[in-house]
Formats: structure tokens, sequence, C-alpha cells
């Protein structure tokens, strides 16, 4: 029997962990989650709370079986698995395929693969962290509610194999809203009138542009409203009676990173990602 057994989520990380321990220690991997929801329904009971309907992940069978018994040979079971809200979820359903109760100090955590973060973590257990693990199961519960009717349909229309999710569904939306506003458009006339002016002793000259009539704003829509306004310009006189000098700050922009870097190459010289890192670490 081992005294301690660790369960992480990739056999990369569980081979370097196990150097870090030694001794009676042993750690496994659970590759990722081991229970979601099935592909072959919803899975959601809409009717009661919302209540998602788990199982374990097909072809995972032998890999669940190997954790019982590796649990079952263990003193202390560690589930070491992401420190987010995803890794969470797969160590609160790691917790009840193993039979581990929801109240046990049986989670650890580390930000970093070190030797002394992982020796840290062991000391450190605490509870699974029900706020994350809710967190993301309301995520995978409107992902399915969403995704799951919406899909379909990009396949037939589009193209097999793409996804609808709670993020995808409300950009094709803000589209949709965004073409029938195009759609809906009525294009309406309007005219501009600018004066091109110079003073009286320098001769500079500068640039006016109409703005309105004792103080009211002037629309023009027409042709006929433009000429009946240069009618009246014709024969004005026009008289700077104020000047506002001010000062403007400009700052410049930050530098680039890659992603920046990449949209801008993208959106100025229309680059794909590729052309533009090559670009970029190309040696002159």
């Amino acid at each position: 029997m081992t005294d301690k057994l660790i369960i992480v989520e990739s056999p990369a990380k569980a081979n370097t962990i196990k150097k870090f321990l030694g001794g009676n220690t042993k750690v496994v991997a659970s590759m990722g989650h081991i229970r979601d929801l099935p592909k072959s329904k919803l899975a959601i009971d809409t009717e009661h709370d919302f209540e998602p309907e788990y199982i374990n992940i097909r072809g995972k069978a032998s890999l669940i079986n190997s954790l019982k018994k590796d649990a079952k040979n263990a003193k202390t079971v560690y589930l070491a698995t992401d420190p987010d809200r995803e890794g969470e979820a797969i160590a609160w359903h790691l917790a009840y395929i193993l039979g581990i109760p929801e109240d046990s100090v049986c989670r650890i955590t580390f930000n970093e693969i070190t030797k002394e973060a992982v020796k840290d973590a062991v000391k450190k257990p605490r509870k699974i962290d029900l706020n994350l693990t809710n967190a993301q199961q309301a995520r995978r519960v409107l992902d399915r509610i969403v995704g799951y009717k919406i899909s379909p349909v990009l396949w037939k229309k589009v193209k097999r194999g793409l996804s609808a999710g709670r993020v995808q569904s409300v950009a094709v939306r803000l589209i949709c809203e965004r073409e029938e506003e195009i759609e809906n458009f009525k294009p309406e006339e309007y005219w501009n009138i600018t004066a091109f002016l110079s003073e009286s002793k320098t001769k500079k000259q500068f640039e006016s542009k109409l703005i309105g009539k004792n103080k009211e704003k002037i629309e023009l829509h027409s042709k006929e409203e433009v000429d009946k306004v240069l009618e009246e310009l014709e024969k004005a006189k026009f008289i700077v009676e104020d000047v506002t000098i001010g000062e403007k700050k400009r700052n410049p922009a930050p530098p680039f990173t890659t992603s920046t870097m990449q949209q801008e190459a993208s959106r100025k010289l229309g680059f794909a990602i590729r052309k533009t890192m090559s670009v970029a670490q190309r040696t002159i």
C-alpha cells in the first residue's frame, strides 16, 4: 500500500512530480475529464433546476478502474488537477468516481512545477472549491443548452462539425442584427459648405466650415437649400470674433505584442499570421 496517491491531469506532469516526491508516493494522470455530458442527448433537466446528467467518458473505463484500484491501495489521495475552474471540476468528478466525500481535505494546487511548490502544496491540502466547480458546470450547461440545438443548423447550412455555443451564438446574433440595420438603412442626403478665407494683412488662407445661423444649427438636405445659403453668403461679411488657442496631448501607441502586431499586419497589410511572424523574425 502506498502512503500518498496524487492524481494530476497529464502524464508528463505526473512523471515530473514523481521525481520531486519519490518515496512511497504514486503519481498518476486522469488524462483530463473522466465524466461528461453524453453526446447522444441534451442531458440537462430543464424542468428541475437544469440538473446535468453525467456519464463516464467512453473509452476511459480501464483508466477509471485503474484509478479506483490505486485509490483503494493508498492511505491518502490528493487531487492535483489544474488550478482553474476546469481543473476544479475535474477534481470534483474524480472525487465522485473514487468515492471521496465533497468535504474531504483532498485538493492540492500549485502554479509552478517546481520541487518547492509541489512539496508545499502537499503540506496544505484543502477542500474542493464548489464555487469554482459550479461555475464550470454552469458554463458547460449553457454550452449544451445553446449549442446542442443550434449546432445542427450550422451543419446543414454551413459545414459539418462546426459548433455554436454560448459565445458563437451571441456573435451570430450580433451579426444578424447589424445586417438588419444595414438592410433597413435609409440613405439621407446632406451637404456641407466650406469657405476658404484669408487674413486681410498676411493673406494667409484658412478653412471655415458653416455650422449654423444666429446660433442655430443648419442642416442642408438638398441643392436648393444650399443655393439659398450660398446667395446669402456671397453678400456676407466675414469677421473673426474670437480665437481659442489650446494644446492637444497625444500619447504614442504602446509597443506591439505578438497579438497586436498580427492584428495590425492583417488589418493594414492583409498579412496572414504565418507571413507576419516570418517577416518579424527575419534578420536584416
